[in-house]
């Protein structure tokens, strides 16, 4: 699909480090060097005179003649190192062998390194060996290089610019590389647009005086309005990550090839929907709410990843009507959040935080009254899901009587019990852990009747939701000394930012536990959501999968190869199909794969097609009434 390119149109692309991901010649050292005695000496010498040729201290021609002198390569080293070279094409590069394939006449490739490894490298590309410009070995008898041809000005410092120029190359020309020398290159050629490339490295001296910075080579070639492997440049695509999402979640965007914006508070309202002007990835925690309001202007915005258990902060059906699936980590911070609610159980029976407490004041402290082992005692856990069923495996590995309530029928585990009601559970336990959902039907789920249900002495641990307790009520409780002691993780209204102050009606008592809403903050449960969610949102954006979605139809999609793939969100009414269907037809176009799911409100059609097509397709499916937002996918 797409125009053919115009024949005036030419690529002059820089090899080292553009087109590969690495220094030939370097790479060719480490090989020479390997196994020799004082060989990493010999390599930091010869890396510095790289540099130093690269900063013009030393002439050009002298940093290659010194090079070669420190580590005389070989004929079956130089192909050794081509064998390297074709391995470490740049990924960007690598996906777009087609547009090479097909324009590779078109293509120049000016570098200041050696041909006798540039051209196999880049034969199997397209590139002809005539439109391939580079130094050249001189070899001896025995096929060691020795020198090179000192005739050939790509060995000198102005070389490729002189190269570039020689080539008296028309029209609209596209000077692509990641060096000084690169961009030199644009300003002998009159006219062409410079393009620093830093899929590789980043060198912010030629990102300043680039026309344009191509963080891939799908970049340069949606620029100048040519088919690519991608549908759109991952470049391009933005992620806005709020609430101190991990850091790993930011890396693994960044590696993906998309743009990160990183915030480390949550946003209200107002500015949540300016910074999702030009988002097309949100991802948040629980102290972001995202409501339909602030999805207002988020035109652009494809899918929002919440890197936390629950999603009752975010408003799904608003999402779902705009065609954005939402996605989080129902299972990734599970360990995790059981490990911190038993441990904190033994705390509390142990009055540990009170005793600690003393000390820090100077206060010893030391003896048995009102200390309790765990063994033997009954855990009651209101909530007995992915969370809660943990909890109850932890606890009864240490010797404790497990008894659980869920309004829907769960299996218990190991020798948990169910009771018939919530108050059951309270009457009868010495420790009691709420592990339920956000919903509206649990706010103030427990309150003044509930603590005064519960047995004298009790524990009380809360590591839901902020909403389900009265903390008033808690804090009555504990002051008449109903209540032993709590443990309180998540509150009602929390900070937004470290910077905030915090406020709660248990500030100051000693019996009580009160924790910054850690439950999931564990480097492995921070790891193990940044992987989950980025995974499902790269399988939804790369391949239209909406598989652990939890407010869109589920599909999960076999790789798209060979193929075009197009993505029609829609709302599900009546003979959606059909009129897509009615639309392919119409441009005779046969369909390879269909797929449809639909839930109550909204439809998900995918289409593969192998055929080409053109943007009046496109226009036709985006205008059929109901839909709500159309996607494709090469």
């Amino acid at each position: 699909m797409g125009p053919a390119m115009p024949a005036e149109k030419s690529f002059i692309i820089d090899f080292d480090g553009t087109l590969t991901r690495v220094e030939a010649l370097d790479e060719l050292a480490v090989l020479c060097l390997k196994g020799k005695p004082g060989a990493e000496a010999v390599l930091r010498r010869f890396k510095a005179v790289t540099e130093a040729g690269m900063r013009g201290e030393i002439p050009f021609d002298a940093s290659l003649r010194q090079r070669l002198r420190l580590i005389t390569p070989n004929r079956r080293q130089i192909a050794a190192v081509t064998r390297l070279l074709k391995r470490r094409l740049t990924p960007s590069v690598s996906r777009n062998r087609g547009f090479f394939r097909k324009h590779g006449g078109s293509v120049f490739v000016v570098s200041g390194g050696f041909k006798e490894y540039m051209v196999p490298v880049l034969r199997p590309l397209g590139i002809p060996e005539d439109h391939v410009f580079g130094n050249t070995f001189v070899f001896d008898r025995e096929g060691r290089a020795v020198g090179f041809d000192e005739k050939n000005p790509l060995c000198r410092r102005d070389g490729k610019a002189a190269q570039v120029k020689a080539l008296g190359l028309k029209g609209d020309v596209a000077v692509v590389g990641d060096g000084m020398t690169d961009y030199e290159m644009k300003k002998a050629c009159p006219g062409s647009r410079f393009f620093a490339f830093t899929e590789n490295v980043r060198r912010e001296a030629v990102v300043a005086k680039a026309d344009r910075v191509a963080p891939s080579f799908d970049e340069v070639l949606f620029a100048n309005e040519l088919p690519t492997s991608l549908s759109y440049p991952k470049s391009r695509i933005k992620a806005l990550l709020l609430d101190n999402v991990s850091a790993e979640a930011a890396a693994l965007l960044r590696e993906e090839g998309y743009a990160v914006e990183s915030v480390p508070r949550s946003l209200p309202e107002a500015e949540l929907a300016a910074g999702l002007k030009d988002a097309h990835l949100l991802g948040i925690r629980s102290g972001t709410r995202v409501t339909a309001e602030g999805l207002a202007d988020a035109g652009r915005l494809l899918a929002v990843g919440v890197f936390a258990i629950g999603t009752n902060n975010v408003d799904l059906d608003a999402c779902a009507r705009r065609g954005v699936p939402v996605f989080n980590a129902p299972f990734s911070s599970t360990r995790s959040v059981a490990e911190l609610v038993v441990g904190e159980a033994v705390m509390l029976l142990r009055r540990v935080f009170e005793r600690s407490a003393k000390l820090h004041a100077g206060v010893w402290d030391k003896g048995h009254e009102g200390c309790c082992e765990v063994r033997g005692k009954r855990l009651g856990i209101i909530g007995y899901g992915n969370i809660g069923s943990q909890v109850s495996v932890l606890a009864e590995a240490l010797g404790m009587e497990v008894l659980y309530y869920d309004v829907l029928d769960k299996l218990a585990l190991g020798n948990a019990r169910k009771c018939r009601s919530m108050g059951e559970v309270l009457r009868k336990a010495d420790v009691v852990t709420l592990h339920v959902d956000g919903s509206p039907a649990n706010d103030r789920l427990i309150g003044e009747r509930e603590f005064r249900a519960m047995r004298p002495g009790a524990c009380f641990l809360n590591s839901s939701r902020g909403r389900v307790v009265d903390l008033a009520a808690l804090a009555r409780n504990l002051r008449c000394g109903k209540l032993r002691g709590a443990a309180v993780d998540v509150f009602p209204v929390e900070p937004r930012s470290n910077d905030e102050r915090f406020a709660c009606e248990l500030k100051g008592m000693r019996s009580v536990i009160l924790t910054p809403h850690i439950g999931g903050s564990t480097m492995e449960a921070q790891e193990n959501i940044a992987r989950f969610v980025t995974e499902r949102v790269f399988s939804y954006v790369n391949n239209g999968d909406t598989l652990h979605s939890v407010n869109f139809p589920q599909v999960r999609l076999p790789r798209l190869a060979r193929s075009h793939r197009f993505l029609h969100i829609h709302r599900n009414v009546p003979g959606m199909l059909s009129q897509i269907n009615t639309v392919f037809a119409g441009h005779r176009i046969n369909i390879e794969g269909q797929y449809l799911k639909t839930s109550e409100d909204i439809g998900y059609a995918i289409t593969d097609i192998c055929a080409k097509y053109d943007q009046g397709v496109m226009k036709a499916l985006r205008q059929i009434p109901g839909t709500i937002r159309f996607r494709a996918l090469y």
